[in-house]
């Protein structure tokens, strides 16, 4: 976390904006003593949207800031591409595979004193995630653009990444898997950074 941190200045105005406004949804509802409940989406719910939500609790562990409960969905569903889980190992998360099928669900552990988080692909609206007064964070422009209204959401952010998918099997894979994770994980500790926790 500490070298991400560092790396806060290489992050776009027109994002920090974004960011800071999404940071805003958040204090607002723990000022309300309500929960901040994010669902981060991208079409297939199998990498961006993963990367976004799991970066995003374990920033608000980081920060201690409570409050705040992450959740991914796609506009379908498919699977947690091992790809992704692989650079999300390599960043430093603790992550087991819970089952063996398809479609797996994966035990991501990132914090001693926190609870795992369990991830895998799923729709957006699936059970489980949440049905009202959440934010959508759109993480890719092709599920921005298909999902043109996402049921319940109190507020909407598009903050899309570029999918480390284009360069499956090539012999950049494995820099740009890393480098996404890394971006998605500077932009959403930046984010949580910026929650005010006296409010």
């Amino acid at each position: 976390m500490g070298e991400l941190k560092k790396e806060f200045d290489t992050i776009p105005l027109e994002r920090k904006t974004t960011l800071e406004k999404l940071a805003r949804f958040i204090e607002n509802k723990i000022r309300r003593r309500e929960k901040a409940e994010l669902n981060f989406i991208c079409t297939h719910n199998s990498r961006r949207s993963h990367i976004a939500q799991l970066w995003t609790q374990a920033a608000a562990a980081y920060y201690g800031v409570e409050g705040i409960v992450c959740y991914s969905g796609g506009t379908e569903a498919t699977a947690f591409n091992p790809r992704a889980v692989t650079a999300m190992v390599a960043a430093g998360f603790r992550i087991r595979k819970a089952t063996e099928a398809s479609n797996p669900m994966y035990e991501v552990g990132f914090a001693n004193d926190v609870a795992p988080v369990f991830s895998f692909s799923k729709k957006y609206d699936a059970e489980g995630n949440p049905k009202r007064g959440f934010a959508a964070v759109m993480t890719c422009s092709q599920a921005d653009h298909n999902c043109p209204l996402v049921l319940g959401t109190l507020e909407r952010f598009s903050i899309p990444f570029d999918d480390p998918k284009d360069f499956d099997d090539t012999p950049l894979e494995t820099e740009k898997y890393c480098d996404r994770v890394r971006q998605i994980g500077r932009e959403m500790l930046y984010m949580v950074s910026k929650v005010k926790r006296t409010v």
